[in-house]
């Protein structure tokens, strides 16, 4: 698997984006404000990532996606640890992440990676997204946050 750097997003980047957030919009708001990377396997792109700077020191991993028909195959874990390694690159001190309440197998990836919990953000989902988001039989209303000091 190859990982590299992005600087624009194509429409099957775009698609891959929208299964790990829903709204194209808001997707919008943060892809061209972070470094966006891709992963390929057999050139055929399979997983993309966002780092967005969010505070001095501190970068935000705000979406991370992997091709459905490449799911459980650890490329999800790979993106991560890659996005741990490259904030490291860039110098930044902390990492973040933010994840639903209802995503339970992106919740556990997260801490097996050494992201630890440090807090939630009620009712995120209802107050940012138009449509209800279930995942796993759940509705997802709250943002838990992680954290990684690097």
């Amino acid at each position: 698997m190859n990982i590299e750097r992005l600087h624009s997003i194509s429409p099957d980047a775009m698609n891959i984006l929208l299964l790990a957030d829903p709204s194209e919009d808001v997707i919008h708001s943060y892809v061209h404000r972070g470094f966006c990377y891709a992963a390929y396997l057999d050139e055929s792109l399979t997983g993309i990532y966002i780092l967005l700077p969010t505070r001095p020191q501190t970068i935000e991993l705000v979406n991370i996606a992997v091709d459905e028909k490449c799911q459980g195959q650890g490329i999800g874990k790979k993106l991560v640890l890659h996005a741990i390694d490259e904030s490291r690159k860039l110098r930044y001190h902390t990492i973040e992440i933010g994840t639903g309440n209802s995503s339970l197998s992106q919740l556990g990836l997260y801490q097996k990676c050494g992201f630890r919990i440090t807090g939630i953000d009620h009712d995120f989902f209802t107050r940012h997204y138009a449509e209800p988001i279930y995942e796993n039989g759940i509705q997802c209303r709250d943002m838990i946050r992680l954290s990684m000091d690097l």
